[in-house]
């Protein structure tokens, strides 16, 4: 027995028979309903001959971990940023294959300015550490007498200096 609720109000008798019907399905033992679930479908309808077939609702109840989805958005920054740095190196590497002489030059003049400013910081700091603190004390006596010896046998000789 349905009811049109919203044309008209209920009368007595009417809600009294809704009432007891309510009352008497709220205290009745419940049976778990029965679900049946499709596990598959199948479309019968024969595609049209020309043009396009006409859309079918396919529900998508997907379920993706969230583990799942970071490592997804993950795998694509890096392969992004891997990507980046191949071009890059790319690039670089098709310049250094083009020698050229301007190309040589652009590579070593600036290595070269680099070794020559290295080069003269450490023959600063070189000759700054060679400073000599030796304080020598005492009479110096200088020899310059030289003793030539030499002897000669058969096809060898031999030439000893003494300095003295």
């Amino acid at each position: 027995m349905e009811f049109d609720y919203i044309t008209r109000p209920l009368t007595d008798a009417e809600a009294r028979a809704e009432a007891e019907r309510i009352i008497t399905q709220s205290f009745q033992p419940q049976t778990p309903p029965v679900r049946h679930f499709p596990t598959s479908f199948r479309d019968t309808t024969p595609p049209p001959a020309y043009g396009t077939a006409p859309p079918v609702h396919q529900d998508d109840k997907r379920i993706v971990p969230a583990w799942a989805a970071g490592i997804a958005v993950a795998s694509i920054g890096v392969g992004a940023g891997i990507t980046g740095i191949g071009c890059g190196a790319w690039l670089v590497l098709q310049g250094l294959a083009s020698v050229t002489l301007y190309g040589v030059l652009m590579v070593t003049l600036p290595l070269a300015g680099l070794a020559m400013v290295a080069t003269a910081i450490g023959g600063a700091v070189s000759k700054a550490r060679s400073v000599s603190k030796t304080v020598y004390e005492g009479p110096v006596t200088q020899n310059t007498q030289i003793t030539n010896t030499s002897t000669t046998r058969g096809m060898f000789s031999r030439t000893r200096n003494d300095v003295r």
